[in-house]
């Protein structure tokens, strides 16, 4: 205070603590002196080691800036380079590329251990996909997550054999097999192939597991025309690689999978729960013109979402009564005729998917829509907004593995930047991402076992 505006009964009364937050961005150059020694008897020369964190020209810190400015805060590499020459560090575009997609091996170990420790942390799995471009082309970038992670795995299709390979740990569909059993031969009867394939199939290949080379050498038995039975060939690689999937014991089978009504997601799991999300978004596709028809929607709608937030209230206290009274209440509600055509089309549609809307009622623990899954994708959308694609199979593979760091951080709590400064200067004071949801499932069933 300026004493000389004050009063001469001004009594000091002590302090009022104002706190203002600050950030210094600055340079920290150190020259290094490596004593050199030279032996003539062995005719070597021998020189001191710089601090194992350090690699190259540049520090932990601006490494994992560079990291963090991209793919936590979004900022394209131009611009990284940009930032960093304001503040004179010296580093070429070539070199911020480097960084950001090659010698990244232990991040994507850390990414795949993400992946395990996260399937094994609850009983389901949510499941979503959104358009990405990998150099021109148009790929997919499927998103596998719950609560306690975020896993991003970038590909060019997301037919059902892709979205199994994503499942067994094998992105890359390298290791893919197909086991023929009785539930691979129940599957195909599902899938509607003929009784006469499915016995030729029986004869040629009972109780037996092919790779991917033998299973091709089948299917050139069974079609010798290599472009005759297209539909019939994916039916009965999809039976296999299911089938496969089950009897494995290498990776986590994932028992309960939430997704959209895609039909990629369809039969891979004991159990699907469908998001009651997108199931509402198909009446609101329905634009009638007719008035009467209007307030019939508007009024089914209302007591969709009526319904909906009974499920919502179950989940907080489920109860076998409240169980078997919201399983009548769904057959009631979706019986309903209304005289609208195309709403009554629509109710009938709910109707045929009942148990999986309702896999809620059996296992509380599972959300009733996907908007886990999508928060993902959107994060997949901001980042194609910056960077229209990716060029190379190791930046693509850089993006996914980043990008399942991060948002895996951010539902932790932890932050992104000292995660990675952690792992880059090799200091490895923090536990991993792996074992923070490792340890929190555990704390979760404890909770949930009282």
């Amino acid at each position: 205070m300026d004493k000389d505006i004050l009063p001469d009964d001004a009594v000091f009364k002590g302090y009022q603590n104002v706190v203002v937050q600050e950030i210094l961005i600055k340079t920290d150059n150190v020259e290094y002196k490596k004593e050199i020694y030279y032996s003539p008897s062995q005719k070597k020369t021998y020189m001191g080691k710089i601090p194992s964190e350090i690699e190259g020209e540049f520090g932990p810190g601006v490494k994992s800036l560079v990291y963090t400015l991209k793919h936590v805060a979004n900022v394209s590499e131009a611009k990284i380079h940009e930032f960093l020459d304001n503040f004179e560090i010296h580093i070429s575009p070539a070199t911020i590329s480097r960084t950001l997609t090659k010698n990244n091996e232990i991040f994507h170990q850390e990414k795949a251990d993400i992946f395990l420790a996260g399937l094994l942390s609850t009983e389901y799995q949510q499941m979503d996909d959104t358009s990405s471009r990998v150099h021109g082309q148009n790929h997919y970038t499927q998103i596998v997550c719950n609560p306690n992670y975020t896993a991003y795995f970038t590909t060019p299709h997301k037919d059902r054999l892709t979205i199994l390979d994503i499942l067994r740990g094998d992105p890359d569909g390298k290791k893919r097999s197909y086991c023929f059993d009785e539930e691979a031969f129940d599957l195909m009867a599902e899938f509607r192939l003929s009784k006469q394939l499915i016995d030729q199939l029986r004869e040629l290949t009972s109780a037996k597991t092919l790779d991917e080379p033998q299973m091709q050498e089948l299917l050139a038995i069974i079609y010798p025309d290599p472009d005759a039975g297209k539909i019939n060939r994916i039916r009965i690689m999809d039976a296999g690689a299911i089938a496969a999937y089950h009897q494995q014991t290498d990776f986590p089978i994932v028992p309960i999978l939430l997704t959209d009504d895609a039909p990629q997601f369809k039969m891979l799991t004991s159990e699907q729960a469908l998001c009651w999300v997108h199931d509402g978004r198909n009446y609101k596709k329905l634009r009638p013109v007719v008035p009467v028809y209007r307030e019939k929607l508007e009024e089914f709608l209302g007591q969709y979402w009526d319904y909906y937030g009974k499920l919502v209230r179950f989940k907080e206290t489920p109860t076998l009564e409240e169980m078997e009274h919201l399983s009548a209440e769904f057959d009631e509600l979706f019986s309903t005729n209304t005289g609208y055509p195309a709403l009554d089309d629509r109710i009938a549609k709910t109707m045929d998917k009942k148990s999986e809307l309702l896999v809620a009622l059996k296992h509380p623990e599972v959300p009733l829509h996907n908007n886990e899954s999508e928060l993902g994708a959107r994060a997949q959308v901001r980042r194609r907004d910056v960077s229209l694609h990716t060029m190379t199979e190791d930046g693509t593979k850089a993006n996914d593995t980043f990008m399942t760091i991060v948002q895996t951080a951010k539902k932790l709590g932890v932050s992104a930047y000292d995660y990675i400064y952690d792992q880059v200067s090799k200091r490895f004071r923090m536990p991993t991402l792996a074992e923070m949801i490792t340890a929190k499932g555990f704390l979760e069933m404890a909770a949930d076992t009282g």
